[in-house]
């Protein structure tokens, strides 16, 4: 559902083309702004309004320098999202030479900037007779602030078991021991602990001091130690970094300022880096540990989980009987789709659609999805996840208007018991979702337009305080117009946000006996994702989860967060994430970005995320709310060769997906080759041959021997995953064990194979090693392993 934040991504090629030469003789004017502040607001910064994101007006533009990797989704914006202020990419354009094509929105800018980073660069907005001018281009790091040798040598890397440990996640209870490196001349060393408030979206950033413990000294010579402990009793989100004398001067050594994607927080934990102590403690990068309850359990079911993905209006249509009842509760028409290969709708592209988003429908049901679950299963696949399946106007359901039913176009309820048995009997677990953040206008709660019979919240524009959903949303009756008397999420109107605080809605949604969450887990779902959890409360979710388990200690919880979801972690909220820091990391290696510089992404998540809830969350790369994964990679369906070179690269992120922890995630279609832009291109109908269609059936045996690999081998799923062995610009290496067997699973993302040699743990070093993919011998020797890794492609090599 983060489409209305995150749709219409646009890809802009030639990211690394050298800038354009700036003129030379400018004249320096006055920022056409005045004191309004422009941010770079996108996934290197959860799209907030963050300081040190800010521009500054030099002498002719507005520039800013920050070291960014991977690809990056984002506007120039101020801090109010203001039309005047706010620039970003016209429709179809794309960037050349360093020059990437911008404008104000509402003259004709409205897609999200995309661009390809790998380190410092400078973002320039200049305007040329009121014309913006937006130029990217590679840059220096900037000049050090710290001179001080004795400072500059302070060293803690928080994945060497030498500086903390125990590694990563610590069950609440848990000591650590933190340990600090320096040159001699420390004169006194403080480890500061604090704890992060727990609030919502990741706007709420707010770190309060818990404790500070002096470093005891332990060691002296050229290079001195410094330790301490700390128990950590409590469950939660700590922060900590060293307080440092040094020739009476105060300095702070904390974590690194790397960007996380869409998270905001800054640093990725692992080696930290030394400043002055800054007039505001918010400024300061703070090394994150995640304590989480010694109880916490997700179902065991979820770790072994391979999901197929669907988006249900564009699966299959089963029975054509029901596809003119699509549009529950729309007051316009809706439009059907005349053959099952057209394109969805565009509305403003010129295809002939009306001016209104989602209402356009193929047809595609529950029958659908029950009749093809036979293919399903032969994909390795064995938990379905469905969109929003729940009456409501549009064709993504996220605008719910009725919790209690299946959308007719979808079916009935009795449908979806029979899709959850039939799918039961293949060993197959079905997953669902909703939004408890908003409902749609059209629902009967809120009936904006007075369709339905009853009361509800907003009757025909009218707020009743005399409806049973009176106080499910905040309603302002002062306003004279009926759309200025609620908040749509996100500003949108046709989804007025709920008041999760509400005692009857929530005892509507998971309190009561017969409530929704409920009563779908007795229907037969096993599992819940939940739709923009990061804008509901968290003590919402905390009695929310309590409910799911008591109805079924089974049923797996789900959090739809695109950021950094250690918060969510700690055994009281949800058990996994669909996780969009591995989609980019895996998409962003594969599309042939600095493999090691990416990575640290994942080392971040292994760092901070309890092994369960890592090895339980999605692993995705297409999802209904981005680009499909062929689109980034260079598949437009309009060139034999670049759809080609995309679906090589493809073959990469599908191989990393397949053999890291957490659950592959297979969007319907992809694996038989499906492209597609942004919202709504992305939705485009399964390309069945019976109804016309040209799967790629090459792709679909690449899928099914990946995960016949992936239930071959328990330890891709079940095994613990290690620091990097060997990460370059190409290739990265990580050793996985699991009751006994060990392999290197390696990636390569250059254009020709490579060999690299590695040795294998002293245990393992007389073990017998073979590719685990082909059966073959791995070459290795007194405990050496010489692999060699294909071009575009990965290899497992595995030693018993």
């Amino acid at each position: 559902m983060q489409k209305k934040i995150w749709a219409g991504l646009l890809m802009l090629a030639g990211t690394t083309a050298a800038a354009p030469q700036i003129e030379a003789n400018t004249t320096c004017s006055a920022a056409p702004f005045g004191k309004t502040r422009l941010y770079l607001r996108g996934s290197m910064s959860g799209w907030a309004a963050a300081e040190e994101d800010a521009f500054r007006w030099d002498c002719d533009a507005y520039v800013i320098t920050t070291e960014l990797q991977g690809v990056q989704d984002f506007k120039i914006a101020d801090a109010d999202w203001s039309d005047k202020t706010t620039f970003a990419a016209p429709d179809g354009a794309e960037a050349a030479g360093g020059v990437v094509p911008v404008a104000r929105v509402g003259e004709g800018g409205g897609q999200n900037l995309r661009y390809r980073f790998d380190g410092w660069h400078t973002v320039r907005l200049a305007f040329a007779a009121g014309r913006p001018r937006l130029t990217v281009q590679r840059a220096a790091p900037p000049a050090p602030t710290v001179f001080d040798p004795v400072a500059l040598s302070l060293h803690h890397d928080t994945r060497a078991l030498a500086d903390k440990a125990p590694f990563g996640a610590a069950k609440a209870g848990s000591e650590i021991t933190f340990g600090l490196d320096a040159l001699t001349g420390v004169e006194r060393a403080t480890l500061v602990i604090e704890r992060r408030r727990l609030q919502g979206n990741q706007e709420v950033i707010d770190y309060r001091e818990s404790a500070r413990i002096p470093l005891k000294r332990v060691r002296t010579g050229a290079r001195e130690r410094w330790t301490a402990s700390h128990p950590f009793t409590h469950p939660g989100i700590y922060g900590y970094w060293f307080e440092v004398v040094i020739g009476g001067r105060t300095y702070v050594y904390g974590n690194n300022a790397a960007p996380v994607y869409w998270t905001r927080e800054r640093g990725a934990n692992g080696v930290g880096t030394v400043s002055t102590m800054p007039r505001d403690r918010t400024a300061i990068h703070r090394f994150r540990q995640t304590v989480y309850a010694p109880d916490f359990r997700v179902p065991d079911w979820a770790q072994d989980a391979i999901y197929y993905y669907i988006f249900p209006e564009r699966f299959r249509n089963g029975d054509p009987t029901n596809d003119q009842l699509a549009g529950f509760g729309a007051r316009a028409d809706a439009e059907h789709h005349a053959t099952w290969t057209e394109k969805p709708y565009r509305p403003g592209s010129g295809d002939g659609s009306d001016r209104r988003y989602s209402n356009d429908f193929f047809g595609g049901d529950l029958k659908g999805i029950t009749d093809k679950l036979d293919y399903i299963a032969s994909l390795g696949a064995n938990t379905i996840y469905m969109t929003s399946i729940f009456a409501a106007a549009s064709n993504h359901k996220y605008d719910t208007g009725d919790y209690t039913r299946i959308d007719p176009a979808f079916g009935t309820n009795k449908d979806f018991r029979r899709l959850t048995a039939a799918a039961a009997r293949r060993g197959i677990r079905v997953v669902v979702d909703a939004s408890f953040n908003h409902t749609g206008r059209n629902s009967i709660y809120f009936d904006r337009y007075a369709v339905y019979p009853g009361i509800g919240a907003l009757e025909g524009g009218e707020v009743r305080r005399d409806s049973p959903y009176a106080d499910w949303y905040r309603l302002d009756p002062s306003q004279a117009d009926p759309d200025d008397r609620y908040a749509g999420w996100t500003g949108a109107k046709d989804l007025p946000e709920l008041d999760e605080m509400s005692p009857s809605f929530r005892r509507f949604v998971f309190g009561a006996p017969d409530s929704v969450t409920r009563q779908w887990l007795k229907r037969g779902a096993s599992g819940w994702r939940m739709d923009v959890a990061p804008w509901v409360p968290d003590a919402f979710w905390r009695e929310w989860r309590t409910a799911v388990k008591a109805t079924n200690p089974d049923a797996l919880t789900i959090a739809e967060t695109w950021f950094d979801s250690s918060k969510y972690f700690l055994g009281d909220t949800f058990d996994g994430t669909m996780n969009y820091i591995f989609r980019n990391t895996a998409i962003d290696i594969a599309s042939g970005g600095n493999a090691a510089a990416n990575y640290r992404n994942i080392e971040l998540t292994r760092e901070l995320y309890p092994p369960q809830s890592m090895r339980a969350s999605m692993n995705l790369l297409s999802t209904h709310d981005t680009a499909r994964t062929l689109w980034l990679l260079g598949d437009r369906g309009d060139d034999a060769a670049r759809s080609a070179e995309a679906k090589r690269r493809y073959r990469l992120a599908l191989f990393m997906q397949m053999t890291w922890p957490g659950a592959p995630t297979i969007f319907y279609g992809d694996e038989v080759g499906l492209t597609g832009g942004e919202d709504p291109d992305n939705r485009r109908t399964y390309p069945w041959a019976d109804r016309g269609g040209h799967p790629d059936e090459t792709m679909l045996a690449e899928v099914r021997r990946l995960t016949r690999l992936r239930k071959a081998t328990p330890l891709l799923s079940r095994g613990t995953l290690g620091e990097p062995l060997y990460a370059d610009d190409n290739v990265v290496v990580v050793p996985r064990e699991l009751d006994g067997a060990y392999a290197l699973v390696a990636i390569n993302n250059a254009p020709q194979a490579r060999t690299v040699n590695l040795r294998l743990p002293r245990n393992f070093a007389g073990a017998q090693v073979v590719d685990a993919i082909t059966g073959a011998a791995v070459p290795s020797h007194n405990g050496q392993v010489r692999l060699t890794i294909d071009a575009l492609y990965g290899t497992v090599a595995l030693a018993r």
